[in-house]
């Protein structure tokens, strides 16, 4: 049995060395800041995360790009030339071209490696919910499962991969086209919070408000109450927007209320925080649906 490599995309949000514990090979996207391109690396080592936030702040034009098809390949073919084939767990494609790109690369390599395996799954899932649904696929690969049998697991599981957040500022959300201008004003003068999450078909979903940022934490936490299978044997995954002493308060707070075995908190990268803005909060966790 061939052994195989879980490969990934950067928006999976994950720290560097959770990302090496993983073995992964992590394909960049590239975030556009007022015209000078930067390759997302998790380690940040074209861009900082604080230095990228504070781009946010001072309102720079920023963009973000899937990674090209001839990025693929290389990453890919890397694999493949070292004996191995790949299980590939993407951006979900509600919300960007990556996988898409992903599966392009994979049916080409296809006819250059014919004894080879490269799968693709959609993870529906973005930031560091993709990041859940690989740590719960490394997981299942150190049980010694086939590429097959691990890649049926993440299909079987990514829909219980349960993500739910709140943004600070509207505004970035408006300029995404994820709300409208009428909503933005009027959340800003209210101090309304929208409470939003990532749904079954992969896309960022607003499905309902909290007056203020204490209330809108606190939604977070009563949807984990809700669906959280066995909250206190869990690892769950927070990421933030540049506000990690906030994230930290909140954290101690999920532990009191509902418990877990771990937490891992990091940055929303650059990808998905050009879209949200400093002050995001997404909590990840696994439920009985999402």
């Amino acid at each position: 049995m061939r052994d195989f490599v879980i490969a990934t995309d950067s928006s999976c949000d994950l720290p560097q060395e959770l990302a090496e514990k993983f073995e992964l090979t992590v394909v960049p996207l590239t975030v556009n800041i007022s015209g000078k391109v930067y390759n997302n690396y998790l380690d940040g080592r074209e861009i900082g995360f604080k230095e990228f936030y504070d781009c946010t702040r001072e309102k720079k034009e920023i963009t973000t790009s899937c990674p090209s098809l001839a990025a693929f390949e290389k990453a890919f073919t890397e694999i493949l030339d070292s004996g191995k084939d790949v299980l590939y767990i993407g951006f979900s494609s509600a919300l960007s071209a990556t996988t898409q790109n992903a599966k392009i690369t994979a049916e080409e390599l296809s006819e250059k490696y014919p004894d080879a395996k490269i799968i693709v799954v959609d993870s529906l899932a973005a930031s560091m919910g993709q990041g859940l649904l690989i740590k719960y696929v490394f997981d299942e690969k150190q049980k010694g499962g086939t590429i097959e049998e691990v890649a049926k697991y993440a299909e079987d599981t990514k829909l219980h991969i349960c993500h739910w957040f709140t943004v600070n500022d509207l505004m970035h959300l408006k300029r995404g086209g994820r709300v409208s201008a009428t909503t933005a004003i009027a959340g800003a003068a209210l101090n309304v919070k929208p409470v939003m999450h990532t749904d079954d078909e992969g896309r960022l979903t607003n499905v309902g408000k909290a007056r203020g940022r204490k209330a809108s934490l606190n939604a977070l936490l009563e949807k984990m109450k809700e669906t959280a299978v066995n909250p206190k044997e869990q690892t769950i995954y927070i990421s933030h927007g540049d506000c990690e002493d906030e994230v930290k308060d909140f954290a101690k707070l999920i532990k009191k209320e509902v418990g877990f075995k771990e937490v891992v908190i990091n940055y929303v990268g650059p990808v998905i925080g050009g879209h949200t803005g400093p002050g995001v909060v997404a909590l990840f966790f696994y439920g009985t649906h999402r």
